[in-house]
């Protein structure tokens, strides 16, 4: 069994705020956002396809929700 590291507490920390509350992932700070991008980025999930295209999908979210930060305002308004 791999030892978890404080990488993988912090990456789970971010992953269960999100998944508490749908409205919890847009009290996400920037930051907050940007760590949890680079953490799931580094993490590999090519042994379970279900899990690796919930990463993708997610990083898509992940960068979508970035994009309304530093912009400003939503991309349909």
């Amino acid at each position: 069994m791999s030892k978890i590291t404080d990488e993988d507490r912090e990456r789970i920390s971010l992953l269960q705020l999100v998944t508490s509350s749908k409205n919890e992932f847009n009290n996400l700070t920037l930051d907050q956002l940007n760590r949890l991008q680079q953490l799931i980025e580094k993490k590999d999930y090519s042994h379970d396809k279900k899990a690796n295209k919930s990463k993708s999908k997610l990083l898509k979210k992940i960068n979508v929700r970035i994009y309304e930060l530093t912009e400003g305002r939503g991309i349909w308004g």
